[in-house]
């Protein structure tokens, strides 16, 4: 596979993607509905503030900051989840949400609400933070509810395929529960979670950014010892298990670790398209490379530089009010694929 960059070589493409990605991070920082200067950011950052730079130190270290960090790592552990989907089924199509996680964490929120507003009379649009603080819980009871489905039915399948459907069967099943359940909820509770499906990063908050951000980081973690199976894996399973490899256990742990970081992220920002389907695509044109050696690290950054421009454009900077993630993700992403595509035929059909 040829990058469609020619022959620049693959460390100065990743060094330019990582420039790239710190600018974005500094670009979320200075402008939103307020821009903020970034001497004032600097100052802000480093403890130096003033005392008339309270306000703007507010929305530097408890808003936008926090903000920047959960997309940084919701980008990356959506789009190596995506990565590691579409290896293990040897399909350009696989995303995080296609074995119905996803769907499983819509289906804890829907419940969630089911029972706040028709039994007990509390509304968590109502609730505040305890409200925000169920419907991560619910979210992410539902996602490890299907996850242990997906476990169980990986280790009785005899083959991906299998699973694959089945994981999409799941899908219908999850998304037919959280229509019935929407059905009977309450309306006032409706809005929450249509607004929880549109995909927020400020969901998340400083108080629960620590947690988000470990577990993330430690399913980034062990992600990279599958890199070596990984790539074996591409040759096809017999070969791989002529090779030493226990197929069946890595699929297992590939499995698991995708699995978590959909839960996980989804539970904590609502459903975000697109990064993870597309992400892979974009580093396999970009470096023209297979090798996971080099596609991890590269989806990883690419993921959290996609996601931090979907941040920043969701926050029109310069107006008040913000967009949803969920829509720029598509809407600013998808075009941008297929220009890689089509400038990567062109470029393959002039080679010929």
């Amino acid at each position: 596979m040829s990058s469609i960059f020619g022959k620049i070589p693959v460390g100065a493409i990743m060094a330019a993607s990582v420039v790239m990605l710190i600018l974005l991070g500094l670009l979320n920082l200075f402008l939103g509905s307020v821009i903020i200067p970034p001497e004032d950011v600097w100052h802000i950052l480093t403890g130096k503030t003033q005392l008339d730079d309270q306000v703007k130190q507010l929305i530097v270290l408890q808003y936008r900051l926090p903000q920047a960090v959960t997309a940084i790592f919701a980008g990356a552990g959506l789009a190596v989840a995506g990565l590691l989907m579409q290896t293990l089924f040897r399909n350009p199509l696989a995303d995080p949400s296609i074995l119905g996680i996803s769907s499983g964490s819509s289906l804890g929120v829907a419940l969630l609400l089911l029972f706040s507003g028709t039994n007990t009379g509390l509304f968590l649009s109502e609730s505040g933070w305890i409200g925000q603080t169920g419907l991560i819980m619910s979210a992410l009871t539902g996602a490890f509810f299907v996850l242990i489905i997906i476990s169980w039915l990986s280790r009785i399948m005899s083959d991906m395929v299998s699973l694959l459907i089945a994981g999409i069967m799941i899908s219908y099943i999850t998304g037919s529960l959280v229509g019935i359940t929407k059905y009977f909820s309450q309306k006032e509770d409706l809005q929450a979670f249509v607004l929880w499906g549109l995909g927020s990063f400020s969901n998340v908050g400083q108080a629960r950014l620590p947690f988000f951000a470990i577990a993330v980081a430690l399913g980034l973690l062990l992600s990279v010892f599958l890199v070596k199976p990984l790539n074996l894996l591409l040759l096809g399973e017999r070969y791989a298990a002529n090779l030493g490899v226990n197929v069946k256990r890595t699929q297992f742990f590939i499995l698991i670790i995708s699995g978590v970081l959909t839960a996980v992220i989804t539970a904590y920002t609502g459903p975000v398209a697109f990064i993870g389907l597309a992400v892979p695509h974009l580093a396999r044109n970009l470096l023209g490379e297979s090798s996971h050696r080099i596609l991890l690290p590269a989806v990883m950054i690419l993921g959290a530089s996609l996601a931090l421009a979907c941040n920043l454009i969701a926050r029109l900077p310069g107006f008040e009010g913000s967009l949803p993630v969920n829509a720029v993700t598509s809407l600013i992403g998808a075009p941008v694929v297929v220009w890689f595509l089509i400038r990567r035929k062109h470029l393959y059909s002039n080679g010929k």
